[in-house]
C-alpha cells in the first residue's frame, strides 16, 4: 500500500506549480508572448557575469574528480569555509566552517533543520502571509503548523498574536525576511520584540526556542532598506540561505545551513543537522556549484532591474484602483483581489490571460500574488488587461 500522505501531494502539486505548469500548456496554444505569467519567482535577472567566468575556469582548469566527483557529506572544507569567512566579515561574527552544511538550496536547507530539531507533536510558528511549502517541510518533520497572523495594512508581525501562539510545545519560529509573498522586510524594531518574546518564553518553558532564518531574498532589496542578521539578536538561530535568488541560480540548487556558534548545544545541533542530511538522502550538494560559490562570495545581480519592475507595477496597479502592499524587497507584489475570493478573482483575471497566485494557501485570505521577476516587456504589455480587469469589476482609478 502507498503512503497515503505522499501520493496526495503529488496527485496535487502546490498552486504555484499547478498555474506554471498551466502557463506552458497555454503558452504553446496562444503563444508564449500572449500569457502573462506572473506565478513562480524564476528570476528573469541574468546572473553575474563572475558565475560565467568562473564556471568556464573551473571547467577548462581543474581536474573533474573536484568538479564532479563527491565532497564531504556536509560540504567542501574550503567552500565551508568561504562561506563562514563571508558570514564573518559582513555580520561580524565567528563562525567557523564547522558551522556551516552545504545544501541542495533553501528547501532541502529547511526541510533538514526541521528534521534535526523536531520530534512528533513539536510545534512551529509561522509567519502569515507566508511559503506554502512551509506547511509540507513541517509536516514531514511530524510537527505541527501554527499560523501567527501579520497586523493590517503593514504586514510586519502582530507581536501580541505571535506570543499568544507560543506554548511549551513550541520548538522553532520561521522568520522569512523579505517576505514570500508580500515582499515586506521585518525592520529591527520588529525583531527585536520577537526576540525579546522568545528569550521571556525559553526561561518560562526552560527549553530553547529556535530560529529558522528562510532567506533565500536577503539581498534583494531596495532603497537601502537594512535586513536584520538575526544571528546578531537571537543566540539560538539557524539561517537557511539559497543562491537561488541572489545570484538567479534557481536551478542549480545550492545553499546552505548555517548553525549560530553560540547557540545552546550548538555542536550538537550541527551534528543533528548532518544526521537529517543524512537520513533524509541530502549528503554531498552539488560538487560544481559547490566550487562555484566557494569562488565567487560577494556577486550579486543588478536589484534595479526589480526595482524597475515594482515600480511599474506597483504605480500602474495603485492608479487603476488596486490595493498593495509595497514591497521594499524580494520580487512579489501583494495585491488584494477585487472580491473577496481570490481563486474566482484569478479565474477571472486568467481569462484575460493574467496569471497570478491566489494567497489562500499562504495563510492571508483575499489576496494574489505577482510574481515580477519577469522581462519589462511582460509587465508593460500585461497593464491594459489588468485596467481592464479593475474596469470589469468597476473600480475607478
Amino acid at each position: 500500500m502507498l503512503n497515503e500522505k505522499m501520493f496526495a501531494l503529488g496527485n496535487k502539486r502546490s498552486i504555484i506549480r499547478e498555474i506554471f505548469e498551466y502557463c506552458k500548456k497555454r503558452g504553446a496554444e496562444i503563444g508564449p508572448e500572449n500569457v502573462y505569467d506572473f506565478s513562480i519567482g524564476n528570476p528573469s535577472v541574468e546572473p553575474p557575469i563572475d558565475i560565467k567566468e568562473t564556471l568556464i575556469n573551473l571547467i577548462e582548469n581543474e581536474n573533474s574528480v573536484l568538479l564532479h566527483g563527491y565532497t564531504s557529506a556536509q560540504g567542501d572544507y574550503s567552500v565551508r569555509k568561504a562561506v563562514a569567512d563571508n558570514i564573518n566579515e559582513n555580520f561580524s561574527l565567528f563562525l567557523s566552517p564547522d558551522n556551516i552544511y552545504m545544501t541542495c538550496g533553501a528547501a532541502a536547507s529547511l526541510t533538514i533543520s526541521l528534521k534535526a530539531l523536531f520530534n512528533k507533536g513539536d510545534e512551529c510558528i509561522v509567519f502569515a502571509p507566508f511559503f506554502t511549502e512551509y506547511r509540507v517541510f513541517i509536516e514531514n518533520a511530524e510537527g505541527k503548523v501554527v499560523v501567527s497572523m501579520p497586523e493590517e495594512k503593514t504586514f510586519q508581525i502582530d507581536i501580541n498574536d505571535f506570543e499568544s501562539k507560543i506554548n511549551t510545545n513550541t520548538k522553532a519560529v520561521i522568520i522569512n525576511s523579505p517576505n514570500n509573498p508580500s515582499g515586506v522586510v521585518y525592520s529591527e524594531e520588529t525583531i527585536k520584540k520577537v526576540v525579546e518574546v522568545l528569550v521571556k518564553k525559553q526561561l518560562e518553558y526552560n527549553h530553547p526556542i529556535y530560529l529558522i532564518a528562510d532567506e533565500p531574498y536577503r539581498e534583494l532589496v531596495y532603497n537601502g532598506v537594512k535586513v536584520p542578521y538575526l544571528m546578531n539578536y537571537y543566540d539560538n538561530t539557524l539561517v537557511c540561505y539559497s543562491y537561488s535568488k541572489a545570484l538567479s541560480l534557481p536551478g542549480e540548487r545550492i545553499g546552505y545551513i548555517a548553525v549560530n556558534p553560540k547557540m545552546q548545544n550548538a555542536k550538537d545541533v550541527y551534528l543533528a543537522v548532518c544526521g537529517a542530511g543524512r537520513s533524509l538522502g541530502y549528503v554531498c550538494a552539488p560538487s560544481l556549484f559547490q566550487q562555484v560559490i566557494g569562488k565567487t562570495m560577494g556577486a550579486k545581480v543588478d536589484v534595479n532591474i526589480y526595482k524597475e519592475n515594482r515600480d511599474i507595477l506597483y504605480n500602474s496597479l495603485t492608479e487603476f484602483g488596486y490595493e498593495c502592499v509595497k514591497p521594499d524587497g524580494a520580487f512579489y507584489l501583494f495585491v488584494k483581489a477585487l472580491e473577496d475570493d481570490a481563486f474566482k478573482f484569478f479565474e477571472k483575471a486568467k481569462q484575460k490571460e493574467i496569471l497570478v497566485v491566489p494567497c489562500d494557501d499562504f495563510g492571508v485570505k483575499g489576496y494574489v500574488r505577482i510574481a515580477y521577476c519577469v522581462n519589462k516587456e511582460r509587465i508593460v504589455n500585461s497593464l491594459p488587461s489588468f485596467k481592464a480587469l479593475a474596469e470589469e469589476y468597476g473600480v475607478k482609478a
